[in-house]
């Protein structure tokens, strides 16, 4: 265990991974004492959960809260492209909200602020194995509020190479946004995104880490509407599905803006 955790500082000291990468590579294979404790405490009873405390709410307030409803399928048709959908609307005051997967190599799946959003995110993600997949939603007064659900898969949706990586069309293609704005019975308005990006992870032997950094949505008048930050293991082109509010976005165009990791840059106006 000494030994992994001074090559994990070695690696990223030289840059060569993500704290998320290292994370993993540190953890223990045989949970501790203190981890059997928050396993017990955990109403998905994961192995796992107190390294993802110590992880990302590390000396931070954490409670598990029914309020945060984190749909999927209990088994993954496809590793590569299992749907999620987030939704913290029950709580209030919603100040950003974490995607993670315990048993993913790479641990976080994404980051979203909902800024004049709802607090809810559809998405697609990889699954390496079996896991818990978990959101953690952080109020106003600094407490985060984790729900989640365990998703059965098959595996390897983490270390496969993207099929887009190896066409090219996606060089020609690549960032290219589709999207449609639908209205919703209260007055507000659905947005539904796909962007062409391979996303690849960088697991995959002989494929380098390409994903989209960032994804900013904003109203005519450039009011941020959300903030996305997906990392590796959003599926490849990913989807969303955002939730506005009548007061924003649900009439006028919506801009999209972003870039991936390479500095390729995300740019379209959509239309309702």
């Amino acid at each position: 265990m000494r030994s992994a955790i001074l090559m994990t500082v070695a690696l990223l000291c030289l840059g060569v991974v993500s704290p998320m990468r290292a994370a993993y590579a540190a953890s223990p294979a045989i949970p501790s004492e203190a981890s059997a404790d928050a396993t017990s405490a955990d109403p998905l009873r994961s192995p796992r959960w107190g390294d993802m405390q110590k992880l990302f709410f590390a000396g931070q307030p954490v409670v598990f809260d029914a309020r945060v409803r984190v749909s999927g399928p209990d088994i993954a048709e496809d590793s590569l492209n299992v749907p999620i959908s987030v939704d913290a609307s029950g709580l209030p005051n919603v100040q950003e909200v974490l995607v993670f997967a315990d048993f993913n190599p790479i641990l976080g799946v994404l980051r979203f602020f909902p800024t004049a959003a709802k607090p809810s995110l559809g998405l697609r993600l990889k699954l390496q194995q079996s896991s818990p997949v978990r959101a953690a939603a952080r109020t106003a007064d600094g407490v985060w509020h984790v729900g989640g659900l365990w998703v059965t898969a098959t595996g390897g949706g983490c270390t496969a190479p993207s099929t887009g990586s190896g066409s090219a069309e996606w060089q020609e293609r690549l960032n290219e946004v589709s999207a449609r704005i639908f209205p919703r019975i209260d007055g507000g308005s659905r947005l539904r995104l796909r962007i062409i990006h391979p996303m690849d992870t960088g697991l995959a032997p002989g494929v380098p880490v390409f994903h989209i950094e960032e994804l900013r949505l904003a109203d005519e008048a450039g009011a941020e509407l959300m903030r996305i930050q997906p990392y590796e293991p959003v599926a490849e082109n990913p989807l969303f599905t955002v939730d506005l509010p009548a007061r924003s976005g649900s009439s006028g165009r919506i801009h999209t803006s972003g870039r991936d990791n390479n500095g390729n840059l995300i740019d379209a106006w959509v239309t309702p």
